[in-house]
Formats: C-alpha cells, sequence, structure tokens
C-alpha cells in the first residue's frame, strides 16, 4: 500500500474517532477518557504499522527532556495569555473554555493526569507530528516547500478533526497548540521525543495541574 493511501486511511481514522468522542450525537456513550486513551494507541498503532520499521532515534535525551518542559511552560503561558485577551474581546469565549474543563470527569483527577502524561499526550504526539507530517513531507517532495505544505496540511487537520466539538475555543486551542508542535517539528524533525514530552505534560498541566 503507498504512503498516500496509508495516510489517507490513517487521518480518515482519525476522523471518526473524533467524532464518537466529540460529536453532539456520540459523546458521552462511553468514558470519555477511556475511549480517548483507546483512540490514542489506535493511532499510534497505525502510525508504527504504516511507518514500516524505521527507526525511531533519540539524540541528546537530556536536552530533549529540558527542552520538552520548556516547550510545555511556555505553551502553557501561551494559552494563558491567550484566555485572558480572548475573554476580554468575546462573550463565548470563556463558557467555551468552561465547556471543555466540563469534561474533567467519569475518572479520578489522577488517573486522567496519568493517562493525559503516559497514553494520550505521548500517542497523539507522536501520531499527528511523527507520522502524518513526517509522511506528508514525503509524499510532497518534489514540491516547492515540502516541508511548509506538511506543516500547514497537519496543522489544518488537526484542527479539523476538533470540529464536531461544536467549540470554538476548543478548535482554536488545537489549532493553536498543533501549530507550536508542527512549526518546531518542521524546524527540527529531530525534537520529536521533546515534542512528545511537551504535549504530555502540557496536557496534563493545562488540564489538571494548572487549569486556565
Amino acid at each position: 500500500m503507498k504512503d498516500g493511501r496509508r495516510l489517507a486511511i490513517a487521518i480518515a481514522v482519525a476522523a471518526l474517532l473524533w467524532f464518537y468522542m466529540f460529536s453532539p450525537w456520540t459523546k458521552g456513550l462511553t468514558n470519555f477518557w477511556i475511549t480517548m486513551s483507546c483512540a490514542a494507541l489506535t493511532l499510534t498503532g497505525l502510525a508504527l504499522a504504516f511507518r514500516q520499521k524505521e527507526r525511531i532515534v533519540v539524540e541528546k535525551p537530556l536536552l530533549q527532556i529540558a527542552g520538552g518542559i520548556a516547550i510545555a511552560f511556555a505553551l502553557w503561558g501561551i494559552f494563558w495569555i491567550g484566555d485572558k485577551v480572548s475573554a476580554w474581546l468575546f462573550d463565548f469565549a470563556r463558557p467555551g473554555v468552561d465547556s471543555i474543563y466540563s469534561m474533567k470527569s467519569g475518572l479520578p483527577v489522577g488517573a486522567i493526569a496519568a493517562l493525559l502524561l503516559l497514553v494520550i499526550g505521548p500517542a497523539e504526539e507522536f501520531f499527528w507530528r511523527g507520522y502524518v507530517q513526517r509522511t506528508f513531507s514525503r509524499l510532497f517532495k518534489g514540491r516547492k516547500y515540502p516541508a511548509d505544505l506538511a506543516f500547514l496540511s497537519t496543522v489544518l487537520i488537526y484542527a479539523l478533526v476538533h470540529i464536531w466539538s461544536l467549540n470554538f475555543m476548543l478548535i482554536i486551542a488545537a489549532l493553536v497548540a498543533g501549530a507550536v508542535w508542527g512549526f518546531i517539528y518542521r524546524l527540527c524533525p529531530k525534537a520529536l521525543p521533546a515534542l512528545i514530552i511537551s504535549h504530555a505534560l502540557w496536557d496534563a498541566l493545562v488540564f489538571v495541574w494548572l487549569p486556565i
């Protein structure tokens, strides 16, 4: 199966899973956090299968850890500022954010933090940057600015799969976070381990430990 067909299947599966988790017709049918964890692991499985046993090399592990922590806290700061500005500009902003935090139920807070930190965050980043953006870069080779096209395509798709939530603030959050992680990956694909760490830590920070 060619790379393009594999990528299309993986993205379609992601879209269906996000539809099931967030759409008003299916939301709440199952425990959100268990479903989200299963979805993330499913996408990771597809990414590992479709990458065709490409080696994953972790270079300068201490720098990757430090970089991941720094990116997570910087992104938290961006969202903290964005929350204050959006609440000042738009009446719907804070209710939209509160709606996101209303999902923080169904499991003990410690269990949610553990799933975000150990399963959901790492799996999402490995899929979206380590597989989708990486594969787009390969598919766009021969075109002008392939890395930029891959970055923009991945950011757009990552934001659009959240559209079923019908929550403007969640879609924008996905767009901003995806743009930050995607831009760093576009500049330095070898920083994927740092991005995995940052995604996992940021998820736990913004949703459990230091909610905005």
